[in-house]
């Protein structure tokens, strides 16, 4: 596939992106070049190789799933500078 200047005008107005007329045709060379190494890429034998992320293996770290001591409201409620009926107070921000 080739992208000449009228689809590279094309594509820049469907990208909402302004293109002088004098810069078309170099639009259309890069266009034209990441085509070439997406071809280059499709020639490549993934067979058996598994999605990933990244080239190194990686794993979120977890905290253990643990048990704790619930119900201190008062405690956490005692640093707010103003609380109501077991919430924090802030003032309104939409009139």
């Amino acid at each position: 596939m080739s992208i000449d200047r009228e689809t590279a005008r094309k594509v820049a107005s469907l990208a909402r992106i302004r293109v002088p007329d004098d810069r078309l045709d170099a639009l259309a060379g890069e266009f034209n070049a990441i085509l070439s190494f997406v071809e280059q890429l499709r020639e490549v034998d993934v067979d058996g190789v598994a999605p990933m992320t990244s080239v190194t293996p990686m794993r979120l770290p977890r905290r253990d799933d643990v048990v704790t001591e619930g119900g201190q409201a008062d405690a956490v409620l005692a640093n707010a500078p103003e609380a109501r009926e077991g919430f924090f107070a802030v003032p309104k921000v939409v009139e």
